[in-house]
């Protein structure tokens, strides 16, 4: 795959991305803190749970100080049966206490302060700082990384390596649409296995690699 070819691909994506469903975190960008713990909410769980249940939080608590009103035990049952719900209710109850203690109630924008937090790893704080923030960065989750692979662009083992590939090989200007651009694709089209390839609209550039059945 050349590189030039990015360019085309994120221009034709972003055409072809807005006919299918929107990962459930786009629908709470509109406070960083929401969004943070929508992201902790989401880590191993399905879309659809990570949807209910951060929409049934933040109809009870949407900021660090309503959250740490409320007890450990009803954080749980408002958002189970997100997985390790028991872990994430003890989880966000620290983020806010730390945003409260540390932060003076407000979540930070820089990845490194994000890094700090409980609970918070790279994929997380990227997509706060992208998402939330509209700051560069790359957020890598299991699309990002299968489809940056499969496409030929990179070639790494996990998700941190091609993270620190990207932000050295792809053109800043797409560091922020990435993680919504191919997270959309990887749930609609170019799924895990068995992808959609006879459909796909940036076919002509993929490599396929590790494809071993399509339809």
């Amino acid at each position: 795959m050349q590189d030039q070819d990015i360019n085309h691909i994120i221009r034709i994506l972003r055409k072809e991305v807005p006919q299918w469903k929107v990962p459930a975190l786009a629908h709470f960008s509109d406070t960083p803190f929401r969004t943070l713990i929508s992201c902790i909410l989401s880590l191993r769980t399905q879309d659809r749970t990570t949807m209910d249940a951060s929409t049934c939080l933040f109809s009870v608590a949407d900021t660090p100080q309503r959250i740490l009103e409320i007890r450990t035990s009803r954080l749980e049952k408002l958002i189970y049966p997100v997985s390790f719900y028991r872990v994430k209710a003890q989880t966000i109850k620290k983020i806010a206490r730390d945003v409260i203690d540390k932060f003076g109630g407000q979540v930070p924008d820089s990845l490194a302060e994000l890094l700090t937090l409980p609970g918070v790893g790279r994929k997380t704080a990227n997509i706060v700082v992208t998402l939330a923030f509209k700051k560069p960065g790359i957020a890598v989750d299991i699309h990002v990384h299968r489809i940056s692979n499969r496409l030929g662009y990179v070639s790494t083992k996990n998700p941190d390596d091609t993270e620190m590939v990207l932000r050295k090989k792809l053109p800043r200007r797409h560091w922020i649409v990435l993680n919504d651009l191919l997270v959309t694709f990887g749930q609609n089209l170019c799924k895990p296995v068995s992808p959609f390839c006879s459909k796909c609209p940036i076919g002509g550039y993929c490599e396929r690699v590790g494809v071993e059945r399509s339809r």
